[in-house]
C-alpha cells in the first residue's frame, strides 16, 4: 500500500468501521445498505442546500444483489429514528433502484442536526439488514443568520505581518453543543482557550472574493470549558491580499484588501437556552510574529516577536488594539462544504548533506506539494532561510530557476519559496508555515550564524485537498506501477480546494489542466465536492457574454485572446464527467445556463462552425497541430454535451437546437480537414489523428481506418509519442478503444525519450510539464496537464468504463485489453455501487479474467478476442459481448 493510500486509510478506518458488513455469521449472505453521505459527505456539519442530497450503496455479496426498493427516514432525534419513524421526511417504500435521493420533507432549518437512515429491499423483495444512523447538520442557511460583523485590523494593503485577533467570553451554564462558524478574506486560524480549533490547512478555500465567500464549520464543544474562555484568529493574505507580484497580476485584484474576517460561536446550553460570541468592535488585535506571509511566495517568522499565551484566557491585552468593522468582501456567504486541505502524509527527510557550517540540503526523495517543519536551536537573532526547490544545482544547492521564471519581485525582502525565521535564542524552536506552501522535494537551510542540524531537524508534509482514495491499479512491469503512482503524487500536489497547474511556479486554477486530468482524478480519488466548487468559481468568473478566463480564479487575468475552447471547455467536460462517474446531474443542472452562454458565444464568433479561438496543442514534441482544427474539434465537445445535457434536463427545445449546431460543428471539421480516402485528419500528426477518434468525428465505418493510420504515423515515429497536451488527452484512448491497444500500451510503456516513463527512468516522483527535461522552459517537475494516463490505465487495460445511459457505474462497460507486454494486470475503483474490478492474468496460451461486479449495478462486458479465440466460462463457450449482474465471475480467454 502506498504511503498516502495508508495515511488516508487509517483517517477513514474508523468510519467504515461503522458499517455493517455485508452479513454475519447467522446470515452471511445478508444485504445491508452502507456508507451513508449527504451532499457526497460522511456527517457533514453546516451545510446549506435547501434539498441535500442523500446516497447509500448496497452490500450484498449474492450474485445478481440488487435494490428493488428504498425508504429514507429523516428525523431530529436519533432515538425515534431508531423506532423506524422520521419526523422529518419520510420517503415511503419507493420502488426503484436508485442510491441517490434529494431530500423532499419538511424544509430544514438553520443550526439543525438531523439524522437519518435508508430501509432497502433486496432482489427478492425481502427488506434488508439495518443501517447505520447517520446525520447532517445544517447551517446558516440564509445570510439573515449571520450575526458577526466582519473586521479588520485597520491596516493598509502593504503591510506584512499577519494580525493576532482576541476576545474573551462567559459560558455560565453546562453546555450541550457549541459550533463555531467562521468566514475569512484572505486565510485563517481558529483558536479555544490555547488550542487550534480543527485541522484544516488553507481555510477558506480560494473563489473570487468578490462574488462569493466561504464559511467553515466546527464542532467546539470539547473546546469550552465552564466559565472563562477566550476564542482567537490569525489571519493571512492568502489570495485576497495578494502583496507578491507577478505577472498575473494578482495584486491588482479588485477584491484587494487587508485580510478580515467574520465569526459566530453558537452555544447551546443543557436548559435548551442560547448565546452567541460573535465578532464585533469589542475584540482587540495585535500583530504577530509572523512577519510577512505569501501565498505564492513563503512565509517569514520572528521567534523574538512571539506573545505567549495570546489565545488564552489568561492573557494580558490590554497593549492592543481597538479591531476595526468593515463591509463585507461580497453579498454572498456560502458553506464551504467539500474536503479540507491537510497534511495529509509526513515525509522523513531521505538524505542531508552538510555544505559548510551554515548551509545544509535536505532531500525528501520525492516531489510534494506542501510544507516543511524545522526544529532548531540557536544564538538570539539568527536567521535561517529555508529554500525550497526541485532540482539541485551541480554543486548541491537548491535551484529555483526552473519555477521562479514569472516572479517579479521589487526587492529582494521576500524571496521565492524561501522560509526566513529569525531566532529568540529560547532553547530548541519549532517552525512550520501556516499560509503558505510550496512545490519542492530538497531544502536548502542557510543560517546567518553556525548551527547543528541534522537529518531530523526537517520534516516535509505533503498537504492537499484530503480526499479519499477510489482507485489503484497492479501490473507485472513496475514502470506501469511507478507510473500510476507519480500521476496520482502530481494529481493530489495540484488539488488545492481546485485543481492547479503546479504547486510552485503559479499555483494557478489553469482550465486546461483540470480537464484533461479529469478521468485520472475520478478514478483515483473522491473529487466531487472540489470540482463542484470550482465549477461555481467558472460561475463567478463568466463575462456577461459567456467568455471565461483561462486560470479560474482570477483577478482579472486571462480574458485575452487565446483562452479559447481546448481551455475552458471546462464548463461543459467536468460538470459532464461528473455525471458519468457519479451518476449526479446537479452540476450539470447547476452549469447549464452557463454552458449555454459559452457555447452561444462560440457560435457567435464562429457562424460557419469553425474556430482558432484556442491556445492550442501546449508543449508538443516536435509537431504541431492546426489551431483551427482542434479549437473546433473541442468547440464540438461543448456544443454536444450541451444537447446532451439539455434532453437530460427536459429541455426539448434547446436539446434539438445545440444537437443541430454539434452536427454543424462536425460536418464543417470533416469537410475541411477529413481525407475519407485516405483516412487522415489534416496533416496527419499524432495528435490531429487522435482528437477525432477521442472525440467523435471520425464516421463509425472509418474509425478502423483512422486508427490504424494512427498506429502507422506512432510507428513511423519510432514508437514514441509526438504530441502536447491535446494529444497526450486523446492518444492513448483513440488507440485502445479502437483495436490498436498494443500500440497504446507500447507508447505508455516506453522508457526512452519522449515518454511518461523517460521521466521515471530518470527518477521523477511526479509527471513534468515538457518531455524533455534539458528544455529551456515549461520545465516545472510538478505538472498536471499530460496526466491523462493515469485514467487511461483504468479504461485501455482494465476497460472500465461508465455508460451514459445509466451513469454511476449503475452499468459498466468492462473492455479490458489483454496486451501482450503484460502478464497480469488488475484495476479497482469503488463506484458510487461499491467496488468495481476488472484483472486479467496469463496463464500459458490462455488468459484468466476476473471481474467483480457491485450489488445493485450490472455490467456489459466486451471480450478483445483475436481471430480463433473463444471465451469460457465454467468451461463453456460464451458470447463475447455479455450482460451480467452483480457478482464475481471468472473467465478463460483461449
Amino acid at each position: 500500500m502506498k504511503p498516502y493510500f495508508k495515511t488516508l486509510f487509517s483517517l477513514f478506518l474508523p468510519i467504515l468501521f461503522t458499517f455493517p458488513s455485508a452479513g454475519s455469521a447467522k446470515d452471511p449472505l445478508m444485504a445491508k445498505p452502507a456508507a451513508l453521505q449527504c451532499e457526497h459527505l460522511l456527517n457533514p456539519i453546516g451545510i446549506d442546500a435547501l434539498k441535500p442530497r442523500l446516497s447509500w450503496l448496497m452490500m450484498d455479496t449474492r450474485q445478481n444483489a440488487r435494490q428493488t426498493a428504498y425508504r429514507i427516514l429523516v428525523g431530529k432525534d436519533s432515538v425515534t429514528l431508531r423506532k423506524k419513524k422520521g419526523n422529518s421526511w419520510d420517503s415511503g417504500k419507493t420502488n426503484s433502484s436508485r442510491s441517490l435521493v434529494s431530500y423532499a420533507g419538511e424544509p430544514l432549518t438553520a443550526f439543525t442536526r438531523y439524522f437519518w437512515t435508508v430501509e432497502l429491499w433486496d432482489k427478492d423483495g425481502k427488506l434488508a439488514g439495518n443501517a447505520p444512523i447517520a446525520s447532517f447538520e445544517t447551517g446558516m442557511m440564509t445570510a439573515d443568520n449571520w450575526k458577526g460583523a466582519w473586521i479588520s485590523d485597520g491596516n493598509d494593503i502593504h503591510k506584512r505581518p499577519a494580525p493576532y485577533f482576541r476576545k474573551t467570553f462567559e459560558t455560565t451554564k453546562q453546555v450541550k453543543s457549541a459550533r463555531a462558524y467562521i468566514a475569512a478574506a484572505g486565510l485563517y486560524e481558529l483558536y479555544l482557550n490555547g488550542k487550534k480549533v480543527g485541522n484544516h490547512r488553507l481555510d477558506p478555500m480560494y473563489t473570487r472574493f468578490d462574488k462569493r465567500n466561504l464559511y467553515v464549520s466546527y464542532d467546539v464543544t470539547a473546546q469550552l470549558q465552564r466559565g472563562n474562555n477566550a476564542i482567537g484568529v490569525l489571519l493571512g493574505n492568502g489570495w485576497y491580499n495578494h502583496q507578491a507580484i507577478a505577472v498575473w497580476n494578482f495584486d491588482k485584484a479588485a477584491w484587494r484588501a487587508r485580510p478580515a474576517f467574520c465569526a459566530d460561536l453558537r452555544i447551546t446550553y443543557t436548559d435548551g437556552t442560547t448565546a452567541i460570541i460573535t465578532s464585533d468592535k469589542d475584540w482587540k488585535t495585535s500583530l504577530s510574529p509572523i512577519v510577512s506571509n505569501n501565498i505564492y511566495t513563503a512565509e517569514h517568522y520572528d521567534f523574538r516577536q512571539e506573545q505567549p499565551g495570546w489565545n488564552t484566557v489568561d492573557f494580558d491585552d490590554r497593549k492592543w488594539e481597538p479591531v476595526r468593522l468593515r463591509k463585507a468582501p461580497s453579498d454572498l456567504l456560502v458553506a464551504q462544504a467539500m474536503q479540507p486541505i491537510r497534511n495529509v502524509q509526513e515525509i522523513p527527510v531521505k538524505s542531508m548533506k552538510k555544505l559548510n557550517d551554515t548551509t545544509y540540503v535536505f532531500d525528501l526523495g520525492q516531489n510534494i506539494s506542501g510544507v516543511t517543519k524545522i526544529r532548531v536551536k540557536g544564538d538570539d537573532g539568527t536567521v535561517l532561510r529555508l529554500k525550497h526547490g526541485e532540482r539541485l544545482y551541480p554543486n548541491g544547492r537548491v535551484d529555483l530557476s526552473n519555477i521562479d521564471v514569472y516572479y517579479r519581485p521589487k526587492d529582494q525582502t521576500d524571496p521565492f519559496q524561501t522560509d526566513i525565521i529569525t531566532l529568540s535564542g529560547k532553547g530548541e524552536l519549532e517552525f512550520m508555515p501556516r499560509f503558505n506552501y510550496k512545490g519542492f522535494q530538497y531544502v536548502e537551510v542557510t543560517s546567518s550564524k553556525p548551527v547543528q542540524l541534522s537529518k531530523e531537524s526537517i520534516t516535509g508534509y505533503f498537504m492537499h485537498s484530503d480526499v479519499a482514495p477510489k482507485g489503484k491499479i497492479n501490473s507485472s512491469n513496475p514502470l506501469i506501477d511507478k507510473l500510476w503512482w507519480a500521476t496520482n503524487n502530481s494529481y493530489l500536489s495540484n488539488l488545492m480546494g481546485y485543481p492547479t497547474d503546479c504547486p510552485q511556479r503559479e499555483k494557478n486554477g489553469w482550465t486546461g489542466d483540470g480537464h484533461f486530468a479529469i478521468e485520472t482524478g475520478l478514478f483515483n480519488f473522491d473529487g466531487i465536492t472540489v470540482y463542484e466548487k470550482w465549477l461555481a468559481d467558472h460561475r463567478d468568473e463568466q463575462k456577461p457574454d459567456g467568455v471565461l478566463p483561462d486560470i479560474i480564479p482570477t483577478g482579472g487575468w486571462g480574458y485575452g485572446t487565446a483562452n479559447g475552447t481546448d481551455w475552458t471547455s471546462t464548463i461543459a467536460i467536468i460538470p459532464w464527467n461528473i455525471y458519468l462517474f457519479y451518476g449526479d446531474s446537479q452540476l450539470l443542472a447547476d452549469s447549464y445556463g452557463s454552458m449555454k452562454k459559452y457555447v452561444d458565444y462560440l457560435t457567435q464568433i464562429s457562424p460557419k462552425g469553425l474556430t482558432t479561438f484556442g491556445r492550442g496543442d501546449w508543449v508538443p514534441v516536435k509537431s504541431k497541430s492546426d489551431l483551427e482544427y482542434t479549437s473546433s474539434t473541442y468547440y464540438f465537445v461543448d456544443a454536444t454535451i450541451l444537447s446532451k445535457t439539455a434532453k437530460l434536463l427536459n429541455k426539448q427545445a434547446d436539446y434539438e437546437q445545440y444537437r443541430k449546431l454539434a452536427e454543424k460543428i462536425k460536418t464543417a471539421i470533416n469537410d475541411k480537414y477529413f481525407n475519407a480516402e485516405t483516412g487522415i485528419y489534416a496533416s496527419g500528426v499524432q495528435t490531429e489523428l487522435s482528437v477525432a477518434l477521442q472525440w467523435g468525428l471520425v464516421p463509425e465505418e472509418l474509425k478502423a481506418k483512422v486508427a490504424a493510420n494512427l498506429a502507422k504515423r506512432v510507428a513511423a515515429d519510432g514508437m514514441h509519442l509526438d504530441v502536447g497536451v491535446l494529444g497526450a488527452k486523446a492518444i492513448l484512448n483513440a488507440l485502445s478503444e479502437n483495436g490498436q491497444a498494443e500500440t497504446a500500451y507500447q507508447l505508455a510503456a516506453q522508457d526512452t525519450y519522449p515518454s511518461w516513463g523517460w521521466w521515471i527512468v530518470n527518477g521523477a516522483t511526479t509527471l513534468y510539464e515538457n518531455w524533455d527535461i534539458k528544455a529551456e522552459r515549461d520545465i516545472s517537475l510538478n505538472h498536471m496537464m499530460f496526466g491523462e494516463i493515469g485514467g487511461w490505465f483504468f479504461k485501455g487495460l482494465g476497460g472500465i468504463h461508465p455508460d451514459e445511459q445509466q451513469p454511476g457505474f449503475k452499468r459498466i462497460q468492462l473492455r479490458p485489453n489483454f496486451v501482450s507486454g503484460l502478464e497480469h494486470f488488475k484495476a479497482e475503483h469503488d463506484g458510487p455501487y461499491g467496488k468495481i474490478s476488472s484483472a486479467w492474468k496469463r496463464s500459458g496460451n490462455k488468459v484468466i479474467y476476473t471481474v467483480t461486479i457491485p450489488a445493485n449495478s450490472d455490467a456489459v462486458i466486451s471480450f478483445p478476442l483475436v481471430k480463433g479465440q473463444k471465451v469460457y466460462r465454467n468451461g463453456k463457450v460464451i458470447a463475447s459481448k455479455i450482460t451480467l449482474g452483480a457478482g464475481v465471475y471468472q473467465f478463460e480467454i483461449v
